[in-house]
């Protein structure tokens, strides 16, 4: 992480200077005026990179230092924290999906589609939700 936040404070030096070459190219190409939207377009990008740095920055001193990600000495089980319960075989997801695909057809198309996509994600929610209390794997 500490190469991305040298690369975007490089970036910003950079974008400054570009800045100021471009507002001078400009000034000497149109008779002494500034052209206002590539300086400040520029300008506006050197400043994004400034806040990228900027976050980048805080977050790796808030993480307490560097992540085993970022150690070149670390084992795949160092980062390697327990992310929850998941079920690979479950179906409801897809059916979830379905639910919200006609619910934005419904937006485009006709009301009338989105209130089936609104059963149908209300069947998928509660079905997925209740999933582990029957069937095979019940609690």
């Amino acid at each position: 992480m500490r190469v991305n936040i040298n690369l975007f404070s490089v970036l910003a030096g950079f974008f400054v200077l570009a800045d100021a070459a471009y507002t001078t190219w400009a000034m000497l190409t149109y008779n002494g005026r500034v052209e206002w939207v590539g300086t400040i377009g520029i300008g506006l990008v050197a400043l994004m990179a400034i806040f990228i740095g900027f976050y980048l920055n805080r977050s790796f001193h808030a993480q307490g230092g560097p992540l085993p990600e970022d150690r070149l000495d670390a084992s795949i089980d160092d980062g390697d924290p327990e992310l929850g319960h998941f079920s690979p075989w479950s179906w409801w997801p897809i059916i979830l999906a379905t639910a919200a695909t006609l619910g934005f057809l419904g937006l485009a198309v006709g009301a009338w589609i989105a209130f089936i996509g609104g059963a149908i994600f209300i069947i998928a929610i509660v079905g997925w939700v209740y999933e582990y209390y029957r069937g095979y794997f019940a609690h």
